[in-house]
């Protein structure tokens, strides 16, 4: 370089120009740039080069199938006896997520994966193949275990960890972006519904409170919801952000309009939420 100054260092053999305002693209490029040839993407790093807008963006995930050890910020390689399914780019979406498993908490891998189904990157089925096939794999056990606990009707993270937090605290499994029909004819879809009990709940995102013509709306919404006598319960992100405080709000509505089974419980179960998930005893 004829001008170091020009230039900043990124990683080993990794430079840009100094004033070059980095994407997230441009660091896992840099990245590779760092790492041997047989390096490929894995984990929660080839899951938001999809985009999944979810996790930390550091460290880059890569995984090499041979013993080679590295001490570079911002990467962790991993090493592994055989690759899993992978092309050029990176390992297979699946193959990612199952190697994520290892690492992450029940809800994060709840919401990581919901995402995947939805968008289509990954099936069910598909994941517990690869995951009974490599069962010797790190994170195989514990994406059998997480299975279960997934749904791809649900249609933002944020439905994803209220579906959690009823179903962990103990409250019956809801439906997910149910339909409303009144007079043959869908009059709006609900995120969250628990219609046994005339119970239905939504995010509310901030353009709810700052866009004029969603607030319009939402007014004509609930207007409808009073008419079927259906309860409605408002999630703002303020609410979101204390999931125990919007698990209470929905069961307050359920047992207005008739719940009587038991009452949400934020004991050992609850708390397994928020911690790395189990293995399966599956195979």
């Amino acid at each position: 370089m004829l001008r170091r100054s020009s230039y900043r260092r990124l990683f080993p053999r990794a430079w840009v120009l100094a004033d070059h305002e980095m994407t997230f693209a441009d660091w896992v490029a840099a990245a590779q740039l760092s790492l041997p040839s047989d390096a490929r993407l894995t984990g929660i790093t080839r899951l938001q080069l999809l985009g999944l807008d979810h996790g930390p963006p550091f460290p880059l995930h890569f995984v090499v199938a041979r013993d080679h050890h590295i001490a570079t910020d911002g990467i962790m390689l991993h090493r592994t006896d055989r690759l899993p399914p992978a092309d050029d780019f990176g390992v297979t979406p699946t193959a990612a997520y199952l190697a994520y498993c290892a690492e992450a908490t029940v809800i994060d891998a709840i919401v990581v994966g919901d995402w995947l189904l939805r968008k289509g990157h990954m099936s069910l089925a598909g994941l517990v193949e690869l995951a009974r096939h490599d069962h010797w794999r790190s994170g195989s056990s514990q994406a059998l275990w997480i299975a279960r606990h997934l749904d791809g009707r649900s249609w933002s993270p944020t439905e994803s960890r209220m579906r959690a937090g009823l179903v962990f605290a103990g409250l019956p499994r809801p439906a997910l972006n149910v339909e409303i029909v009144v007079e043959g004819r869908v009059v709006m879809i609900v995120d969250i519904a628990y219609l046994e009990w005339r119970t239905v709940a939504e995010y509310e995102g901030e353009h709810h409170q700052t866009d004029r013509r969603q607030y319009l709306r939402d007014i004509d919404r609930y207007a409808v919801l009073r008419d079927l006598d259906l309860r409605y319960v408002q999630i703002t992100k303020e609410h979101a952000a204390n999931l125990t405080r919007a698990v209470r709000m929905v069961h307050a509505a359920m047992t207005a309009g008739g719940y009587d089974g038991p009452d949400p419980v934020f004991g050992r179960r609850w708390r397994q939420l928020f911690r790395r998930i189990p293995a399966s005893t599956e195979r």
